[in-house]
């Protein structure tokens, strides 16, 4: 992948353009209407797709090199969380945004990247593919589960309802397991149409945060939410961008991990997955409190992209000068 590409997401630049088009043109009514239903059909299509694309042998090789693993998906799943509950003692920005803060640290690592930025730092990237993959497979159920548990506690109001628990099942458990059951029968036909499904990933993205943020328009998201608190989110971000790259990285030290094994711990644990946490969101979330929820999340995905990719042209630099037979797996 262009190591520009990383960093100038043109990706990102659409969701911006999606984010001024909701708040110039946000939909209302029968359009808000439509926008729902056109959305949550997407949803079921990206957990299909993504349960037909997951090959069996990624589940089955998550046992292997366990330690990594396990440390990975502790780093994900506790460290993370505890860093973004103690993010909700900054009682200076709107409940909503502080309300994403928590949301984004509950959520599974990214793939594509954190695969990426492992080759570019010369780390492990057979490691990195099966503790990506397999820490998206795990967020489907832990995501939800945790903020069950957290966001009550962290005095967000966004507790699941029985309404959310019926989402999650039917809009994003049940499409995957499906899709995963007939992989045997169109796995081959997902595998020879991958940028189809890549199209079907962002445009179901793009659906959702058009819906969210028009919800959040019509009740008035831009006359409550000033630039310094705008700024204090993205602050807020980097910090803990920071704080958990640091510990991912002290953590991997501690357990006696090769540098390879490090880097994908690091790069794995630290990384959280926009193309997984806006659908989530859309079914976890009232309609209303989706905007401000996801804006902290956007926010970290570019701060994420560029600061990783600074860090592994770091690695790369610095990297014994020897061929690394796993980066051309």
């Amino acid at each position: 992948m262009n190591r520009l590409r990383l960093i100038l997401d043109p990706f990102l630049m659409l969701l911006v353009g999606t984010v001024i088009l909701a708040s110039i043109l946000p939909a209302r009514d029968e359009g808000a209407y439509v926008a729902d239903i056109v959305t949550d059909i997407g949803i079921v299509l990206l957990f299909f797709l993504h349960g037909a694309k997951l090959p069996r042998e990624a589940i089955l090789n998550g046992a292997k090199a366990w330690r990594l693993h396990i440390a990975t998906l502790c780093t994900t799943f506790i460290a993370f969380p505890l860093i973004g509950l103690a993010a909700q003692q900054v009682t200076t920005i709107p409940g909503g945004m502080r309300a994403g803060l928590l949301f984004l640290t509950l959520l599974p690592s990214t793939v594509q990247s954190s695969i990426a930025f492992t080759a570019i730092a010369r780390g492990n990237v057979a490691a990195a593919v099966v503790g990506a993959s397999f820490s998206n497979l795990l967020g489907i159920f832990l995501t939800p589960l945790l903020v069950a548990l957290l966001m009550r506690s962290g005095g967000t109001g966004g507790a699941v309802s029985l309404h959310a628990i019926e989402g999650i099942v039917l809009q994003l458990l049940l499409p995957f397991i499906v899709g995963h059951l007939l992989r045997p029968w169109i796995g081959g036909l997902i595998e020879r149409h991958r940028s189809l499904v890549g199209r079907v990933d962002r445009s179901t993205i793009l659906l959702v945060v058009y819906a969210a943020f028009s919800a959040a328009v019509v009740e008035g998201l831009w006359q409550k939410v000033s630039r310094g608190e705008l700024l204090l989110l993205a602050g807020l971000c980097g910090a803990m961008l920071l704080i958990i790259l640091s510990f991912s990285w002290a953590l991997g030290r501690l357990l006696g991990f090769s540098r390879e094994d490090a880097i994908v711990l690091q790069f794995c644990g630290s990384k959280k997955s926009l193309a997984t946490g806006v659908p989530i969101a859309g079914v976890l979330f009232p309609a209303t409190m989706v905007g401000p929820v996801i804006l902290p999340l956007m926010l970290f995905h570019q701060i994420q992209l560029i600061a990783c990719a600074l860090l592994a042209r770091h690695y790369a630099a610095r990297a014994p000068d020897v061929s690394n037979p796993v980066i051309a797996t």
